[in-house]
Formats: structure tokens, C-alpha cells, sequence
């Protein structure tokens, strides 16, 4: 019988120590990028070849679209310490840690959460009736 690996309570854990407690360094292991809503079939069009691609998300939360990248900080350490610190981006000072991805996992409140290929086209098959159609010459164009 294997042991279960138990993690502290974050709730419980001072934020000066919760990033040396965290599992992985979450928070380092990550870019994400804010994009436009997609509405056309052109858009999801794009977003599924996005998805073609390894280590690439996309999801929708209260204050928008998002494509992941899941790639760890080139500084981020064996230890989860953060090679760089005294000069790290003004980015990684900003964030807080009071309420962190340690706390909860961030897809607990995504709206939509596409994590393959096929997980998008399956959700366009079921949005657009003509999907498998958007090939045909002037279907699916983007309307700006």
C-alpha cells in the first residue's frame, strides 16, 4: 500500500512561507496570455490549431478568453526557489500569493477549459451546426 503524500492546509500557512510549501512551484510553470473572445468559426478555427500544438490551453473565466502556455520559468530552480529573484520581472513582484494557484485549482471556476484538440472541436461541433462545413469559400471568414 503506498502512502498518500499530504500537503499543508495553504490556509493555514503564512504567505511570507506558502511559496515554499508549494508542490511544483505552480505559479512558475505557466504563461498566460489574454486574447479575444473568438465568435466566428474562423476564430475557433485558429484556437484549434493553437490547440495542435503540445503544452497549450484555452480557457474562459469571468474576465475573458486565455491561451496557456505550460512551460516552467527558465530560472525556476530544483528547489522551486526563483533563480533570478533580486531582478525578477515586475510581473512576479505583482503577484500575490495571498490567494494563489497553492489555495485552488484556477479551473474550478473556467467557464470552458480546453485542454486538447479534440476537447475544442468537440465543443464547435456542438456550437456551430455547419462546423464540418467551414472549409467551403466564404464560410466561417472573420466579420471585422
Amino acid at each position: 500500500m503506498s502512502a498518500k503524500r499530504s500537503f499543508p492546509d495553504p490556509a493555514a500557512l503564512a504567505p511570507e512561507v506558502k511559496c515554499s510549501r508549494c508542490p511544483g512551484s505552480r505559479c512558475c510553470t505557466y504563461v498566460t496570455q489574454a486574447i479575444d473572445t473568438p465568435r466566428s468559426m474562423a476564430d475557433f478555427d485558429i484556437l484549434l490549431w493553437q490547440l495542435a500544438h503540445r503544452n497549450v490551453e484555452v480557457y474562459q473565466d469571468e474576465d475573458g478568453w486565455y491561451l496557456t502556455f505550460l512551460t516552467p520559468c527558465r530560472f525556476l530552480e530544483a528547489d522551486g526557489r526563483c533563480g533570478i529573484y533580486p531582478t525578477r520581472p515586475q510581473i512576479c513582484r505583482d503577484h500575490s500569493n495571498d490567494w494563489c494557484e497553492f489555495d485552488a485549482d484556477p479551473a474550478d471556476d473556467f467557464r470552458h477549459y480546453f485542454r486538447t484538440y479534440e476537447e475544442l472541436d468537440a465543443y464547435c461541433r456542438s456550437r456551430f451546426r455547419n462546423w464540418d462545413k467551414r472549409f467551403e469559400k466564404g464560410r466561417g471568414k472573420r466579420k471585422d
